[in-house]
């Protein structure tokens, strides 16, 4: 089968492209490495079942040309800093929604069938059912990115009602694992690897996180294409626990083998549209027969691992 990656040279996209290859796939990877790293494509440009598309998703004819005898998309690609959404409004609806768009209507004018989503549990807002299942109450957005995940998410729903297509809709907790070059663990990293002698908290370090280790990820996403019934498949993923921010620096700072003084920005949010408690219900996946395999504290612990081994992303990101 031929497949296409959008947002491939990047964390969670570079980690999949590496698994639809050693499972015998055909793959097209497509990013316009605004964010995604070469290196991590390595090993799949050193396949020849392999084509990497260096290209942007809002540029339609190099997308629909992409787009080509793919049998089937897993669309990754997306602006992810929610943390800077209100400094360039314009970013998540260019980047997301407006991306999506493109990427639903080239699959229509090449017929292809079948679409894979990364959304975000950020669609829920600051839910007042915890944890949260999928068809929880949609509350009111809190960030630009939810609202543009969600808006991704109504149009491959209307697309797959409108052209016969079938989606699988992932809303994620935060992702760990090996490439993981955004995010707090990352943060919190570099920070104490310039001084270890105090490290600066966004919020109060009471915010309550779940996270899942991309491994994990991937073999959800996999078991629920292969399983999942429906024209529209939605599906939470994340592990059944949550650490609060100041068990997850507990972790980081033993392993480190450092003690730095906290500060704290103050207030139950880190930024304007930081949710204080993301936690998922998660047992629609697990009715389909997945359950993850490593803990918070695993993920937190490989992922640290993984920098300690690759300073050059630390340099890399600005």
């Amino acid at each position: 089968m031929r497949t296409m990656v959008t947002g491939a040279a990047g964390f969670i996209g570079s980690n999949l492209v590496d698994r639809l290859l050693a499972d015998g796939f055909q793959v097209v990877g497509y990013d316009n490495f605004s964010t995604g790293q070469r290196s991590f494509l390595n090993d799949a440009l050193a396949s020849s079942k392999f084509e990497l598309v260096e290209a942007d998703l809002l540029d339609e004819v190099s997308l629909g040309e992409a787009m080509r005898e793919v049998e089937f998309v897993w669309h990754l690609a997306a602006n992810a800093d929610v943390r800077f959404g209100i400094e360039q409004p314009c970013r998540d609806l260019e980047q997301n929604t407006i991306a999506t768009s493109n990427v639903l209507e080239a699959m229509r004018q090449n017929n292809v069938r079948n679409i894979a989503f990364s959304s975000t549990g950020s669609v829920y807002g600051e839910s007042s059912v915890i944890p949260t299942p999928e068809d929880c109450p949609m509350p009111v957005q809190t960030s630009l990115y939810g609202a543009s995940k969600l808006a991704c998410e109504g149009l491959i729903s209307a697309y797959c009602e409108g052209f016969g297509m079938r989606g699988w809709i992932f809303r994620f907790v935060s992702i760990l694992g090996e490439r993981y070059t955004h995010g707090h663990i990352f943060d919190f990293y570099r920070e104490l690897l310039d001084d270890s002698s105090t490290l600066h908290i966004l919020g109060n370090g009471r915010q309550r996180k779940s996270y899942l280790y991309v491994q994990d990820c991937l073999d959800a996403m996999f078991q629920a294409v292969q399983v999942a019934p429906d024209a529209v498949n939605l599906l939470n993923l994340g592990t059944d626990e949550y650490v609060e921010v100041n068990q997850s620096v507990d972790i980081i700072t033993a392993h480190l083998g450092v003690t730095p003084e906290r500060t704290y920005a103050g207030g139950e949010r880190g930024w304007i549209g930081d949710n204080p408690f993301i936690f998922l219900d998660c047992k629609r996946m697990r009715s389909l027969g997945w359950q993850p395999q490593y803990s918070i504290r695993e993920g937190i612990l490989k992922t640290l691992k993984w920098l300690e081994q690759n300073h050059w992303v630390l340099e890399n990101r600005q």
